[in-house]
């Protein structure tokens, strides 16, 4: 039997295939909306997980792809960007910025292109899962894709 996918994970799900990468949204039966839930659900290590945080920088959205198993130095990572301040989003901005929930946000599929790093940490694992759009839904990508998807900077963000 197949599971329908949420409307948020058919916009990430068309996104993925535009770019190419193959591998296909899962719908868990309980939400993953954090690194180890998901990693427990998908049987990996949680360094292996894609975490998709939203943060507000210098008036802009900033979506920041870090290696479950790290915590985002904000003032580092600003520091590293020559950013002001980088500061965790809103519910509301994340929603705004996304389209997508907090514990569900993808790395792809939003209203716009937002200004994107990745963890250069999440090299080391050969596959890694991101979110698909909802805290129920995930994939499996490489390294390589997810930078090619999101045109992100690959920087150190712990």
């Amino acid at each position: 039997m197949t599971v329908a996918l949420p409307e948020r994970s058919r916009i990430v799900a068309e996104r993925l295939a535009e770019a190419g990468i193959r591998g296909q949204i899962v719908v868990l039966p309980d939400a993953a909306s954090t690194a180890p839930l998901a990693a427990a659900a998908l049987g990996i290590e949680v360094g292996a997980i894609a975490n998709s945080l939203v943060f507000w920088s210098d008036g802009e959205p900033l979506l920041v792809m870090t290696s479950g198993a790290h915590r985002v130095d904000t003032a580092a990572l600003a520091g590293r960007l020559g950013r002001a301040i980088i500061a965790r989003a809103t519910p509301e901005q994340v929603r705004a910025a996304t389209g997508q929930a907090i514990g569900g946000v993808a790395p792809t599929g939003h209203p716009a292109p937002l200004t994107t790093v990745i963890d250069r940490d999440l090299a080391a694992f050969p596959e890694i899962w991101a979110a698909g759009g909802t805290p129920h839904t995930v994939f499996p990508m490489t390294f390589d894709e997810l930078v090619a998807l999101t045109g992100g900077t690959v920087a150190q963000v712990d």
